[in-house]
């Protein structure tokens, strides 16, 4: 019987004056609120995902650090502050300092709804390739970018990522059953639609204490 590819995931998470600038329309000056929400929803997921060995959140933002922690993640700074793609590269060598070899998959912070089954079917995806990403649910960024052990770690994330990631030859997954995977909140419509989804406990309970209409 084969033995089942464990994974370390990283999970980026700006900082609150940077996140989800595009959902303040709908919620103002929670904005840094909702994206911490987004973000230890999005943790407390992968954690709970079986092929998952190990989470790394990479942040300066010292309240979502201290939340991810006390779920069970591990945190690193953002010592590169050079965007988010040095961010993941940073927290994919942490991952491998102590195992080259280590297959690491990369989470956008922003999956409210994702549910750990759901996980599990692309990680078990992404096993079959050396490279391979998931894209969002409008088919024009990424949600998530793995390498396999001993794969480069080369991800491409920023503005039309599924087309950057296709053309360095990362293999796209197809999937049908994956849509809390896909499902990245950046506006108000994409909120709506995680919550139609059903959002984690953080999220949940943060719409029902501003009482959020969507």
């Amino acid at each position: 019987m084969t033995t089942p590819q464990r994974w370390t995931i990283v999970i980026p998470v700006k900082r609150p004056e940077h996140a989800k600038t595009r959902l303040a329309d709908a919620v103002g000056e929670h904005r840094p609120r909702f994206a911490r929400a987004f973000a230890a929803d999005t943790v407390q997921a992968a954690l709970d995902c079986p092929p998952v060995a190990r989470v790394i959140v990479v942040t300066d933002d010292d309240e979502a650090a201290a939340s991810a922690v006390a779920l069970g993640a591990e945190v690193v700074a953002d010592t590169p502050d050079a965007g988010l793609n040095a961010a993941l590269r940073h927290g994919a060598a942490v991952a491998r300092s102590a195992d080259a070899s280590a297959a690491v998959a990369t989470l956008s912070a922003d999956l409210p709804a994702l549910r750990p089954a759901e996980l599990a079917r692309v990680l078990d995806a992404a096993a079959a390739h050396p490279r391979s990403f998931l894209a969002d649910a409008a088919g024009v960024g990424t949600t998530s970018y793995a390498a396999g052990p001993g794969a480069a770690f080369e991800p491409a994330f920023g503005g039309r990522s599924r087309a950057a990631h296709r053309l360095a030859g990362v293999v796209e997954l197809d999937l049908d059953d994956v849509t809390t995977v896909r499902r990245d909140v950046d506006t108000a419509v994409d909120l709506w639609d995680a919550r139609r989804l059903g959002v984690g406990p953080r999220t949940t309970a943060l719409l029902a204490e501003l009482d959020v209409a969507l």
